[in-house]
């Protein structure tokens, strides 16, 4: 196979890019590995890490073939984006494509969200010196479904339009739970959107991405599917506390996690594998910030699972896992978003 345009003599184990799978970005021209380094994983946002080995994690995720790392502002309020530019010192800036994001901040409710023009082009200079680089491949408007609809398509995009126009951006994406809301961007926008980055919505529980893949498709778009174990959810240790799954959807989960305990199979594993199987995704978004969690995400991309795994798998498609219906949280969020803002009114 022929190696990716991101591929350094000298400074990348050869023989573990040639293994790792690549498809092309959409209409971008840029060749992603399958895989990609997930920023909100080196955040606090899901889970503590140590520092030291989420950096050295980074640099041979890079080295190994992964040439795709996503963070955003909102992740550990910069957090994330600093502990990345940490680990990308004295890495080669052509041996990898970075994404962050624009429109979401901080924790606080207040303050969360601004897609305002001057925000974005101010916030993209700050992130660009925490990731200590001097442009940013692609900038994704993060979550849209929690702004204005109008001022994404009549300010946000075109915000980030200038900062491709400056030499600053290379590509522009939109992010978002609710797919619908990212096709009605798609298709409203004056200037073309180039990748789409979804998340939770390729899982052992909700395939509500598959009804949009040939939209997206047909629009030449770059397709990136994050968060195949549903943030947490599909793992044997379990979500988060904030997660915003009902009870009904965190027990059935549960369930299959002491099925896959009782088997010695982390459900994570199966989850990962799961989305991968989508041909259709350029990219699947996982969270990486230590070298066991590396390894295992590398070895279901290139060598898939084993038989045990697979076995148990197929247990839970029959058992848990047969979606009649999706399993999902789509509005309830931005339900309790607005009706906290309207308080404050």
């Amino acid at each position: 196979m022929s190696l990716p345009e991101t591929y350094i003599d000298g400074f990348h184990d050869k023989k573990a890019v040639e293994k790792m799978p690549y498809r092309k970005l959409g209409n971008t021209g840029l060749t992603i590995s399958k895989i990609g380094f997930g920023g909100g994983s080196v955040s606090g946002l899901y889970n503590d890490f140590t520092e030291n080995e989420a950096i050295e994690t980074i640099r041979d995720a890079i080295k190994r073939g992964i040439n795709y790392i996503d963070t955003a502002p909102y992740y550990g309020q910069g957090r994330s984006e600093a502990i990345i530019g940490k680990a990308l010192n004295g890495v080669p800036r052509n041996s990898f494509y970075l994404s962050t994001k624009v429109g979401r901040y901080t924790k606080e409710w207040e303050t969360m969200f601004d897609y305002s023009a001057e925000k974005v082009t101010r916030n993209l200079e700050e992130s660009m010196r925490l990731l200590g680089t001097d442009y940013i491949d692609i900038v994704v408007v993060h979550d849209v479904e929690f702004g204005d609809m109008n001022q994404i398509i009549t300010e946000t995009i075109p915000a980030i339009r200038r900062q491709v126009e400056l030499g600053k951006v290379r590509y522009i994406a939109i992010s978002g739970y609710p797919i619908q809301t990212l096709w009605d961007i798609v298709q409203e926008s004056q200037i073309p959107i180039d990748v789409v980055l979804t998340y939770c919505r390729d899982t052992l529980i909700d395939n509500t991405l598959h009804q949009f893949i040939p939209l997206f498709k047909e629009k030449g778009l770059g397709l990136i599917s994050a968060a195949p174990t549903s943030m947490g959810l599909l793992t044997n240790d379990g979500p988060p506390a904030w997660h915003p799954a009902n009870s009904e959807t965190k027990k059935l989960c549960a369930q299959a996690a002491q099925y896959c305990k009782q088997n010695d199979v982390e459900l994570g594993r199966l989850a990962v594998y799961h989305a991968m199987k989508n041909e259709n995704c350029d990219n699947i978004l996982v969270g990486n910030n230590n070298k066991s969690l590396l390894d295992s995400n590398i070895e279901i991309a290139i060598h898939q699972i084993s038989e045990k795994e697979l076995e148990v798998l197929n247990y839970l498609y029959k058992t848990y896992f047969q979606l009649k219906d999706n399993m999902h949280w789509e509005g309830l969020e931005v339900a309790a978003y607005k009706t906290y803002m309207n308080t404050k009114q």
